[in-house]
């Protein structure tokens, strides 16, 4: 399962956030009153629990492993499988899986603003205005898994959940239903929720099309405020594969002809005319909406992208696993950066696109763009990721602050042992990152040449002006903050001295260097 995410999402992606040597009560508690239970998925209950170094509160999905048939398992594997490579702003966060023997749990951000149902629920129907802007996000999420070869097969309204109470930010759940799909194939499977499946699901051989129409019934309830099939369970089966929904004229008389037109190439019953994601974006319905103002790319995005791309492998790495423990507000404040960059609305960002926001915007030259492009591709799938862009972001335009580092800490600290050892590197890792050698990473962040990096060598390797310190000060600066015990103090001093000659010899060599080059 986890070789099967990485060759979707990148190695780094999986690999510091799938955890099989430590268990979930090592970083987060739970609790499992009752006022606790946050939700029922398709495959458990859905707790809430709190991250122990402080980092806010999350959901969390646990399954019994011991005694399931093998089916279920494979069910099991398939969800976390989707879900570990789900990378999108408009998609909830995975943000850890912790497996054993006997017990499988996931933790996913708490999303706290509740169903889109509930609030359609309470309002009866939305104005135009307000449901444009929530499908359009939701288009942005089922573009972006159809894009990258996910089916959802059970798109609903209580599968789409809003970040906050008072927010109209919205995010796609549960993918219990979700399948890989290659699209020179058909899927027979029938399942969903019958009043949301389409016609060709009832037939048993569907495309990713099947999303679409699910979509329709959304909007069509979004607008007009009732379900367009109901009665019997053979009722609903006829209707639906004959594609007749009710139609109560008194609801729809003040929806406008464009909406209805939407709501209708989205129903229809043959997925070849039907809209796919991508048209239905490209709707007037969708682009014509009220929306705020274009968001302008900033000199703080592009200052942050650049010094990304100046930053050494690892400190490149140690930023990309931060941005999987950022909190939602932190998100925020750079997510529509990465959406208005994101012009096919793909959910991730090509080389043509980047060089020309980069061009356009920064007025910054093709090979430049080209170097800066790679530098955030860490896991080299010829695109960027949202948290690889969130990486870029992190201490120019997200504060790096102390939950984040201990955070990120204990992800590279895979066996729970207080220290980052080279064994956890290449779990983490692999053998190297970005050409660079794990022996080699190690020297740069073992600040004391202890054979592995503490807590406080980790603090202070991030901390040192985005790598700017020489690790002769970095030294200097650790043995001043930590040792008090004078034969640690004298031991320490010792590799202080040394490092100081290193460091002075590779000073002399590079400007030996560079005379020869000048003569």
């Amino acid at each position: 399962m986890v070789k099967r995410a990485q060759s979707r999402a990148g190695h780094l992606t999986v690999s510091g956030r799938y955890h099989k040597q430590k268990k979930l009560s090592d970083d987060y508690a739970i609790s499992k009153k009752g006022d606790s239970v946050l939700g029922h998925g398709y495959n458990g209950q859905v707790y809430k629990a709190s991250r122990k170094d402080g980092a806010g509160e999350f959901a969390v999905k646990g399954f019994k492993l011991l005694g399931v048939p093998k089916e279920k398992r494979d069910e099991l594997e398939v969800e976390c499988e989707i879900f570990l490579a789900m990378d999108h702003p408009h998609v909830a966060r995975l943000v850890d899986v912790y497996q054993s023997q006997e017990q499988l749990d996931l933790v996913m951000e708490c999303m706290s603003g509740g169903e889109l149902f509930k609030r359609v629920q309470k309002q009866k129907r939305f104005s135009e205005k307000i449901a444009a802007n929530a499908v359009y996000q939701m288009l942005l999420a089922v573009n972006y898994i159809h894009s990258h070869g996910i089916v959802h097969r059970d798109i609903k309204l209580e599968n789409f959940l809003y970040e906050k109470d008072d927010g109209d930010h919205l995010k796609l759940i549960d993918f219990g239903f979700s399948k890989i799909w290659k699209p020179d194939t058909t899927m027979r499977l029938s399942c969903g929720t019958l009043a949301y499946v389409a016609p060709e699901v009832l037939s048993e051989s569907y495309t990713n099309q099947c999303d679409l129409w699910s979509l329709g019934v959304t909007v069509f309830i979004m607008l007009a405020g009732y379900m367009p099939f109901a009665g019997s369970e053979e009722k609903q089966i006829k209707d639906i594969k004959a594609g007749r929904y009710r139609w109560q004229q008194e609801k729809w008389q003040n929806v406008s002809p464009v909406a209805i037109e939407f709501v209708k190439a989205l129903l229809d019953t043959d997925p070849d005319k039907r809209l796919n994601a991508q048209s239905a974006l490209e709707h007037p319905f969708i682009v014509n909406r009220e929306k705020a103002a274009d968001v302008e790319l900033d000199d703080g995005i592009v200052s942050a992208i650049v010094n990304f791309g100046q930053a050494s492998a690892f400190r490149r790495c140690c930023m990309s696993m931060m941005a999987w423990s950022l909190t939602n507000d932190e998100r925020a404040m750079v997510r529509n950066a990465f959406i208005e960059m994101d012009q096919d609305h793909t959910g991730s960002i090509k080389l043509w696109e980047f060089k020309k926001v980069l061009e356009e915007k920064c007025h910054i030259n093709n090979d430049e763009a080209t170097k800066l492009f790679k530098a955030l591709d860490t896991n080299h799938t010829d695109e960027i990721h949202y948290s690889e862009f969130l990486a870029a972001m992190v201490s120019t335009r997200i504060n790096m602050h102390d939950d984040l580092i201990k955070s990120t800490f204990k992800r590279f600290d895979t066996d729970n042992s207080g220290k980052i050892t080279a064994d956890n590197l290449r779990e983490v890792l692999g053998e190297t990152f970005d050409g660079i050698t794990v022996e080699q990473i190690m020297k740069e962040a073992d600040i004391t040449h202890s054979g592995d990096i503490s807590y406080e060598e980790w603090i202070l390797y991030l901390k040192s002006s985005s790598g700017a310190e020489n690790t002769s000060d970095m030294a200097a600066r650790l043995i001043d903050q930590k040792f008090e015990n004078d034969a640690e103090r004298s031991r320490m001093m010792k590799i202080k001295t040394e490092i100081a000659k290193e460091s002075a010899s590779q000073n002399r060599q590079a400007k030996k260097q560079s005379c020869c080059a000048v003569m």
